[in-house]
């Protein structure tokens, strides 16, 4: 999965994970990997089902087993592959939450501190806001990623996909900020990665997720605050702003415009506003 097909070290995690899952339950039932029939996926699937999964879940776990005898069958490890032919679940498609401007630019005003910690938080926060970058994205990037003259990051995305990704003016001020501590923090050089923990160590998901989720409850936001969200916003501001479906796609780095598409929803007033000024009886 990683290095054929290209994804990320938390995909390839998640897969494991669930495969791990169904060889438990083949082991249960006394059988190895190798001896599943497509009764057994079936009744795996099954059971996930009447145990409450939610379609998400339930899809990747599908997906997870599919691939693994996929490549059961391709190394010629079994004469038949027992989840050949299983159907595909069709996922509803949910809108994505985001913030409007308010919220957003709320938030964006209360990250600003006086220490450390506030410093990285706001240009991590700007940055997120300002490029669409996924979280795993954001915090991958070193310091030579930044083009700061100019004004672009270099985006390293799923399946090992490049992209150059322009960033404000108002963004670029706060990576600066967050710079000029990192330099007082680290003087005898810092680790190759931009956004660092405490002791020089790159920052963890967790620990970014946990900050961004106390900003929001400080803030008092009803929706949870998650660095997807984040996205999701981006996303929407630029639609609704009047960007081009396909330039988002590219900012995004959606291989897909189908993906790219759901973030073209509106809301009723939107909608309206829209009618009215493109009809030619608006």
């Amino acid at each position: 999965m990683s290095l054929e097909r290209g994804l990320s070290p938390n995909t390839c995690k998640a897969y494991a994970g669930d495969v791990g899952a169904f060889l438990a339950f083949l082991a249960k039932a006394g059988k190895g990997p190798l001896d599943a029939a497509r009764q057994d996926v079936s009744d795996y699937l099954w059971v996930q089902k009447e145990a409450g999964l939610k379609p998400a879940s339930l899809f990747r776990k599908i997906e997870a087993v599919k691939s693994f005898y996929a490549f059961q069958a391709a190394e010629r490890r079994i004469a038949e592959n027992p989840a050949d032919g299983l159907g595909r679940l069709r996922l509803p498609r949910r809108l994505p939450r985001h913030l409007d401007e308010d919220e957003m630019f709320g938030l964006l005003r209360a990250a600003l501190g006086s220490d450390w910690k506030s410093a990285r938080l706001a240009a991590m926060l700007e940055l997120l806001y300002a490029t669409g970058a996924r979280v795993s994205e954001l915090l991958a990037l070193k310091p030579e990623d930044v083009n700061m003259q100019d004004g672009w990051i270099r985006v390293l995305g799923k399946g090992s996909r490049e992209r150059m990704v322009p960033v404000h003016a108002r963004a670029l001020d706060a990576l600066k900020r967050y710079l000029s501590f990192r330099e007082k923090k680290f003087p005898a050089g810092a680790p190759p990665r931009l956004f660092l923990g405490q002791g020089g160590k790159p920052l963890s998901r967790v620990q970014f997720w946990r900050e961004l989720k106390d900003l929001g409850r400080r803030e008092g936001l009803s929706a949870k605050l998650h660095p997807h969200l984040v996205r999701h916003t981006f996303a929407t501001h630029l639609l609704r702003g009047g960007a081009d479906l396909r330039v988002v796609q590219e900012l995004l780095g959606h291989a897909s415009l189908s993906t790219t598409q759901i973030y073209t929803h509106l809301d009723p007033a939107g909608l309206k506003a829209a009618h009215q000024k493109h009809h030619p009886r608006g």
